[in-house]
């Protein structure tokens, strides 16, 4: 672990050489909102985003992915992954994606998604502005991100660039970096604790206490009440950074004798997420109510993947209570809830 220092002055040079060498994802401006997306110059590139509307994990794990073609002749896998720079991450979303790499890597390794993953390097960045619905302060606060090569703070002055790994290290040759002072690491550690004091919104319990009282709630009536307005759209998943359920299809070509395997981000809020073949035109959905689909949503969050990693699945970066269009998804309001019940 390295510490350096690189002037306000001299950063859009290193952005500058950094996007000309290298296939570089970076927070760009949308409209008023933001995405991960490859800038067209560095000057696009905003650190002091608040939230971007889907998490970095698209770099690595694609809404839509090919797997394979087939045809008569055989088939041809459709991974193909390249190096790639994913800068300017969040800590919260490095620790969505920690959890992927995670549950990716158990029992039968995913190569469809590890594949891209071995090839990208992470710069995180600290957090400039604090979006309306973040609670990322409150959440989780025993887990931390360990997954990224390097890490940006801006601080007076410029910034601290913090390597972690070789390929962190590895990109100081495009920046007019200095060693870091003390002061200077003791100022980025200063700046990276006090935003987490700042967010809107928090959870007013340890992890432990809410794991034990929501799994405790499974048979509550409150699952129906808060479900009544969802639309069953499935967007509090879609835009979730530790989702990780996928459908794959094979469509076929016209010819009927070639096509290509796909996967697509999956949402369990979805009606048809649950819904199974039983055979001859007969099916069953084991989740058929929208109460049912709410709670599971909120059980995998808050409770069953706890033990496994460490911590809830959920980081607080808000998204899902930003695009919920009835306004019923926030974690936070859901679980305080089920805390005061």
């Amino acid at each position: 672990m390295k510490h350096y220092f690189i002037q306000d002055s001299h950063f859009g040079g290193f952005l500058s050489k950094m996007t000309a060498s290298r296939n570089v994802i970076a927070p760009v401006a949308k409209k008023n909102k933001f995405v991960f997306d490859k800038p067209e110059s560095p000057e696009e590139i905003r650190l002091d985003y608040d939230v971007t509307l889907l998490p970095p994990k698209k770099a690595i794990f694609p809404p839509k992915q090919d797997l394979l073609s087939f045809s008569p002749e055989g088939a041809r896998s459709g991974i193909a992954p390249e190096p790639k720079i994913l800068f300017g991450v969040h800590f919260y979303d490095i620790k969505a994606i920690d959890m992927l790499d995670l549950l990716f890597r158990e029992n039968n390794e995913d190569w469809n998604y590890l594949a891209y993953r071995e090839q990208t390097t992470i710069v995180g960045s600290s957090i400039q502005n604090v979006s309306k619905r973040a609670f990322w302060g409150s959440v989780g606060k025993d887990v931390q991100p360990k997954g990224h090569d390097a890490f940006l703070t801006k601080i007076g002055g410029g910034y601290l660039y913090e390597t972690l790994t070789g390929k962190g290290e590895d990109l100081i040759q495009f920046g007019n970096f200095q060693a870091a002072t003390p002061a200077q690491q003791a100022e980025a550690e200063k700046v990276n604790n006090e935003i987490l004091a700042r967010c809107p919104e928090k959870l007013e319990h340890t992890t432990k206490a809410i794991a034990e009282k929501v799994r405790n709630n499974f048979k509550s009536p409150v699952w129906e009440e808060m479900a009544k307005t969802c639309f069953s759209c499935g967007t509090c998943n879609i835009v979730c950074p530790t989702c990780y359920c996928f459908d794959v299809q094979d469509n076929w070509n016209l010819d009927q004798a070639s096509g290509v395997r796909t996967r697509s981000w999956d949402g369990c809020l979805m009606e048809e997420f649950s819904k199974v073949t039983l055979g001859f035109g007969a099916s069953e959905n084991f989740r058929e109510h929208r109460g049912d689909r709410f709670r599971h949503r909120v059980m995998r969050k808050a409770t069953y993947l706890n033990e496994k990693l460490g911590g809830p699945a959920c980081v607080g970066c808000g998204r899902c209570s930003a695009g919920c269009v009835p306004d019923i998804a926030d974690p936070v309001a859901i679980i305080n809830k089920i805390m005061e019940g």
